[in-house]
């Protein structure tokens, strides 16, 4: 995995509350074997991408979302805030506090390592535009949200939102379906056509338990009568619950937990949602499944995302875009090393930080001598 797990390094408030301003940094896993075959099902294939590319290991979390927030919500032109996160009994207990010119949010530790819901299409790209922005703090403008992986510059209903497209120059994205497809359910065994039923490596045998030791193919999710992985007040596991349930490629909670956003429009409006959730039954987790019945604007208590990051121009860790990651692309990092604030990819910040750190290092190290597809 090629980024330290979320670490809840927020401001600690009254009742432990995780507060204001935490540098939020997304684990991910490298998704390889460029080229690979798709997967045939009946509302189309799935799954090939021709490149090399990182996907979140766990769904954005209640504290990095909260964190986002902090940094770019103390005015909400855009709603990327929804009161239901608090007042909901199946919210992911993000409270809002302050003045509508003046907000700051907070989340108790028990919650800000489970998904957040509540957030649309549009919310889910404004923070993949923060990340690509070096998570700056300040108003909601070209500076913060609404540039940078997509040029959004206001767009919230779901007209506006269908014509959204990813930038040539995106890093921090919301997944293509055929990314998040392969991400989950590929079996990392090469350019094959070999795909699993269920992102948690297996074809049978799946369970919503939540059992340590986790046996592996387990998930959250919703079997009758009534049997939740996990009742009130949480509903949702902590990201990453399942142990020995993630896909052949690493990542968790793919299946259950919240559904999640991908670019694709299955229909004439709308965007596209893959995984099931705590509430819904095993086959909404399926890879046959392919839920179409949202709109880009929905905000509901199933409803969450993850995020990937897109190599540039070519793969992960090639910064002068010759195909591999070799001795100049270390040349522009060192060049680079230690400078705080304001970098970009091609200097060297891998991780979407602003900042050109040994993090960066040690992912441009262990992907040295990558050719990329």
């Amino acid at each position: 995995m090629n980024a330290t797990r979320f670490l809840a390094g927020a401001v600690l408030g009254c009742r432990g509350a995780l507060g204001v301003l935490a540098q939020v940094t997304i684990e991910t896993v490298t998704v390889g074997n460029p080229g690979n075959a798709g997967d045939a099902q009946i509302d189309g294939t799935f799954g090939r991408v021709d490149y090399v590319y990182e996907i979140g290991s766990y769904e954005v979390t209640a504290g990095q979302y909260a964190s986002f927030l902090n940094a770019v919500a103390a005015t909400d032109p855009y709603g990327l805030y929804s009161p239901l996160m608090w007042t909901h009994g199946h919210g992911c207990k993000i409270e809002r506090s302050g003045s509508p010119d003046n907000h700051t949010y907070n989340v108790a530790a028990d919650w800000a390592n489970r998904p957040v819901n509540f957030v649309s299409f549009g919310d889910a790209l404004r923070f993949a535009n923060w990340l690509h922005n070096g998570q700056p703090s300040g108003a909601q403008d070209l500076s913060t949200t609404e540039d940078g992986s997509y040029f959004l510059d206001g767009a919230t209903s779901d007209h506006q939102l269908e014509g959204v497209s990813r930038a040539p120059d995106a890093t921090w994205v919301v997944p293509s379906e055929d990314e998040w497809y392969k991400a989950g359910y590929h079996g990392n065994d090469g350019a094959s056509g070999n795909y699993f039923y269920y992102p948690m490596s297996v074809d049978f045998g799946i369970s919503n338990d939540l059992t340590h030791p986790d046996p592996g193919g387990h998930a959250t999710y919703y079997t009758h009568p009534n049997d939740f992985t996990l009742g009130a007040p949480y509903y949702r596991t902590e990201v990453g619950a399942h142990v020995n349930s993630a896909s052949p490629y690493g990542t968790f909670d793919q299946g259950g937990n919240v559904v999640e956003w991908n670019e694709s429009i299955p229909l004439f409006n709308g965007r596209g949602l893959r995984g099931g959730a705590y509430n819904w039954d095993s086959d909404g987790m399926a890879a046959w499944t392919r839920p179409i019945e949202y709109h880009s604007s929905d905000e509901f208590n199933d409803i969450g995302f993850r995020v990937g990051r897109i190599g540039s121009p070519a793969c992960l860790g090639d910064l002068d875009g010759d195909s591999a990651v070799g001795l100049s692309d270390l040349s522009a990092l060192l060049s680079h090393f230690g400078i705080g604030g304001g970098m970009t990819y091609e200097n060297g910040d891998l991780d979407g930080d602003g900042d050109v750190d040994l993090a960066d290092l040690s992912e441009l190290l262990s992907l040295y001598g990558t050719a990329c597809g």
